[in-house]
């Protein structure tokens, strides 16, 4: 399996992910700014019919993708220093729901998801997998009342998280979506829950959802842009 994390997400989470599979360490520059730079969900989307990546994403890291033959599509717009040149790709993608700021989403993502039965839901906000961790298709924790409003208005089950105390280096806070991935029955948390003022909810909601939490370090919550997996 390989696990693409941001290089600079602590030393003991990365150590913690490699024992699930192999991990590629993912950093650019000269792209966007630097607070970004490495976050995985900036450069690509997660869909269940396959990864959807930036044509400016380092060839260097897309190699590595051939090399594990995981399959992807070069999205059309790159990402640029600005929004929202850098939130093309921040969408959440499940079975049945695209989740993003429609006016905003890039244009090859949108045509092959329109090729599925897939039902957009769209708001202001366009930082949306930044946002937004999808547990099941009836679960979802974010840290946006905006989401957490559509998604209620959708019936489906939906926890507010207050970002604050969310480690983003160059920000006052980060969000909880960029803490956070999703692989089988677990979610991963980039830090200890104990250290999260809303930890005890999230670690009770992500219960109910089905899945347990692994948590990745014994430190304050770190937003490093999501983690994807990839068997």
């Amino acid at each position: 399996m390989l696990i693409i994390a941001d290089k600079r997400i602590p030393g003991q989470a990365k150590q913690k992910l490699s024992a699930f599979g192999e991990l590629m360490e993912f950093s650019t520059s000269g792209i966007t700014y630097d607070a970004i730079s490495g976050h995985p969900d900036i450069f690509f989307c997660q869909t269940p019919h396959g990864l959807v990546a930036a044509p400016n994403t380092p060839a260097g890291f897309l190699r590595q993708l051939d090399t594990k033959n995981i399959s992807y599509t070069t999205g059309e717009q790159p990402v640029g220093n600005r929004y929202p040149g850098t939130a093309h790709y921040n969408a959440v993608v499940t079975e049945k729901f695209l989740i993003h700021n429609a006016s905003v989403t890039d244009g090859k993502l949108r045509k092959l998801l329109l090729t599925f039965d897939i039902l957009p839901l769209t708001f202001k906000q366009a930082y949306t997998r930044c946002n937004l961790i999808p547990l099941s298709e009836q679960h979802f924790i974010t840290s946006d009342r905006g989401i957490e409003k559509v998604l209620r208005n959708h019936n489906l089950e939906a926890l507010y998280v207050s970002p604050k105390g969310i480690i983003l280096p160059g920000f006052p806070n980060g969000f909880f979506g960029g803490c956070c991935g999703v692989w089988q029955d677990k979610l991963f948390v980039t830090g200890s829950l104990n250290r999260y003022a809303e930890g005890e909810k999230v670690r009770q909601f992500t219960l109910q959802a089905g899945l347990q939490v692994v948590e990745l370090y014994n430190g304050p919550l770190f937003d490093g842009g999501g983690i994807f997996f990839y068997d």
